[in-house]
């Protein structure tokens, strides 16, 4: 019988002595938010910053721990990171020219992962070592087996403040190279500022969720403001990317037992948690919480079979047609696809199911229409118009799938702000979108 105490014994380590095991040219992969590993990586920009390192790349997603290589452009070329999905740190590092991004849909990381090249290394976050050796990845388990089957080698960052995901990724001590035992507090979201138009967006979805739907949720005020409006509701599910702390309010109040759901009954699903320190102690030890790859969770093949699907997410803007870009402003980078066309794909395949992509009117003291005649020049288009299903402002409710471009056009002025109805009435004339 193997003693794992031994072999834990033997593969403890520093972060220091992790960071100098590192060579110039590696590729280091790690998963999202807090599965970071932070103190390994301050490490390592120690090395960079004394031109020890070159040519090491990193790869992210939205990533929370404030890294050094997106923060001090003097490590460019040193460690440089790549981003999946930008949080606010990879967000300034692609704009000013010191990071790059990979489009991707979330769902497909794992399988690019696989058919990419190797990783030189691995690092996660995980929880202490169980007494059949097993570490938990914790609060996240979005590609992180793909990226262990793609690794040379395995660092830890063991963290007694990571929760113990008993439905979630596992890695055996056999299957690391090294660790270094850590307590730091996780990352929180701060909470979202919860205004009149957020909740006046929040009850128009609301009124459209019947009991016993299954409900994604994405990042932001209107999201929350979802969630918030549906604790009179009944036996809703849960099977999101990411799970939040209006998730756990639904289910501590009741309005989300599981008990509908056509597939993981009796289970929340999602692929990675982040918000406040309750949603890290709800997970903890918890078999109500299933924390499964993203190729899974977010395949809309998958998201499908459950019943009235229920998607919400946010966008910066919206044409005529019905193009949503959620993650530039213009030619400014800010985050990436993420799950967005998944959930949208997949509440709109659901039986019953509806897809809302939810945002205030407008910008900058309403001077600026978020529903534009055309998409600003350079804008991203993150959901096409033939996915797209219900866009939804403080001013109504539109549905444009299988809806004409005329049609779609009369119902985005009618939930435009009032301001911008008259323009983008004549620019729809002019271009001949009103017939």
């Amino acid at each position: 019988m193997t003693d794992f105490g031994t072999l834990y014994e033997a593969k403890r380590s520093t972060a220091e002595d992790l960071a100098a095991r590192v060579e110039s040219g590696w590729l280091i992969g790690m998963d999202a938010a807090v599965a970071g590993a932070p103190c390994i990586l301050e490490a390592l920009a120690k090395r960079a910053g004394k031109d020890e390192l070159k040519g090491v790349r990193i790869q992210t997603l939205l990533d929370v721990y404030p890294y050094p290589f997106y923060a001090d452009n003097s490590l460019f070329g040193k460690l440089t990171g790549e981003a999946w999905f930008s949080g606010g740190g990879a967000r300034k590092a692609v704009n000013a020219g010191f990071a790059d991004t990979i489009p991707n849909y979330y769902r497909d990381c794992p399988g690019l992962i696989r058919k990419g090249e190797d990783y030189d290394l691995f690092i996660a976050s995980v929880s202490p070592m169980d007494k059949h050796g097993y570490f938990s990845l914790g609060a996240t388990c979005s590609y992180s087996p793909a990226m262990l089957e793609k690794a040379k080698r395995v660092f830890l960052e063991v963290n007694d403040r990571q929760p113990r995901a008993v439905c979630g990724g596992q890695i055996h001590i056999s299957q690391v190279d090294g660790f270094v035992e850590t307590s730091y507090t996780l990352p929180v979201l701060p909470p979202t500022k919860q205004d009149a138009i957020s909740q006046q967006i929040g009850g128009l979805i609301a009124e459209r969720i019947q009991d016993g739907s299954c409900i994604q949720l994405g990042i932001g005020a209107i999201p929350d403001a979802v969630g918030a409006a549906l604790t009179a509701k009944h036996d809703l599910g849960i099977h999101t990317e990411m799970f939040t702390d209006s998730m756990v309010e639904l289910i501590q109040c009741g309005a989300v037992n599981n008990s509908k759901k056509q597939i993981h009954r009796g289970q929340s699903v999602t692929t990675f948690a982040f918000g406040s320190q309750r949603i890290y102690d709800y997970i903890d030890d918890n078999p109500g919480i299933a924390i499964l790859p993203v190729d899974y969770v977010n395949d809309p093949n998958v998201i499908c079979q459950n019943d009235n699907m229920i998607s919400i997410n946010a966008a910066l803007e919206v044409d005529l047609w019905g193009q949503v870009c959620a993650e530039s402003v213009g030619t400014k980078h800010m985050s990436g696809t993420g799950g967005q066309v998944d959930y949208v794909r997949g509440a709109t395949q659901s039986r019953g199911g509806k897809s809302f992509i939810a945002f205030s009117s407008t910008t900058k003291n309403d001077t600026i229409s978020k529903i534009k005649s055309t998409l600003t020049p350079g804008a991203v288009v993150t959901t096409s118009k033939n996915d797209v299903d219900y866009i939804v402002t403080e001013f109504g409710v539109a549905h444009l799938r299988g809806e004409s471009l005329a049609s779609r056009a009369r119902q985005l002025i009618a939930i435009a702000h009032p301001n911008f109805r008259d323009e983008l009435t004549f620019e729809a004339k002019k271009r001949g979108i009103l017939i």
